[in-house]
């Protein structure tokens, strides 16, 4: 089996390749060329030719690997065995920034074995910044070893956030936003759930917190957070009061010390 850094690099080159995709498509008119779960869940031209450009990458340098992408779905699968791996690839994750010309959009590669992310990366092709981390290794950007903030306070942190796509969903989430938001510092909706975590991993942000999340969607991100010293916690999924709909499971991210209060504020079901 490869060593940590041997799948870093593929991921980061994986990545590269896909970053160099988008910025073709990059500012020259791409569209939407079809929606996914909702009409306000586009997927583009760049989308689909970004994640091609991923499976290419792997289909020559870990042919044997199983493949798990937001566009072209699962090629094999992830098995127990101590030497079966997964890619784990978003090929834009903030579609809609994109398509709007706002300069807050991504590329998440993650590697995968039976016990969870054992390399990751997230790629800012605009700001030309690598996002990068191992299971062992330290959370890195372009290179250089990254700490997360610690504030002592919650009324201190500012806190990155996402909405999901379903209208009633959404709803849900404003309320909860009135619990989180006479606590903090203030909140910050970036629309890239895998830069969110990469900016909460080098201080940008303190603390990130969104529901409906896919597996591509933080599988590098989340690691590179650990390594930077956060606590990475699940959101059970929770049912809304009508009973017609349910808020999705999710994840909660903050330094240790403000873990606990702010879990407790977002994972209440709103009444």
């Amino acid at each position: 089996m490869p060593s940590e850094d041997e799948l870093l690099a593929i991921a980061e080159r994986a990545a590269r390749t896909a970053g160099e995709e988008l910025l073709s498509h990059w500012g020259k008119g791409s569209t939407a060329v079809g929606t996914k779960s909702s009409p306000t869940d586009p997927v583009s031209e760049a989308d689909l030719a970004a994640e091609r450009a991923i499976r290419d990458v792997l289909a020559r340098e870990r042919p044997e690997d199983a493949v798990l992408g937001e566009e072209g779905g699962e090629q094999g699968a992830l098995s127990r065995s101590h030497d079966s791996l997964r890619w784990v690839v978003d090929p834009l994750d903030g579609t809609v920034n994109f398509l709007y010309g706002l300069p807050m959009f991504a590329v998440s590669v993650a590697c995968e074995d039976g016990r969870g992310t054992v390399a990751g990366v997230v790629l800012d092709p605009v700001r030309e910044e690598c996002f990068a981390a191992t299971r062992a290794g330290p959370a890195l950007l372009n290179g250089d070893p990254i700490e997360a903030r610690r504030p002592h306070h919650l009324s201190e942190t500012l806190v990155a956030t996402g909405f999901a796509y379903d209208p009633g969903v959404r709803a849900a989430q404003a309320v909860v936003l009135t619990h989180v938001l006479p606590a903090a510092r203030d909140i910050r909706r970036g629309g890239a759930a895998a830069l969110d975590l990469c900016w909460c991993a080098c201080g940008r942000v303190d603390a990130y917190f969104e529901r409906g999340l896919r597996a591509w969607d933080f599988a590098a991100g989340a690691l590179i957070c650990i390594r930077a010293g956060l606590s990475v916690r699940r959101l059970p999924s929770r049912a809304l009061p009508d009973g017609a709909a349910r808020l999705p499971d999710g994840l909660v991210v903050a330094p240790p010390a403000l873990i606990d209060e702010l879990e407790a504020l977002v994972a209440e079901s709103p009444q």
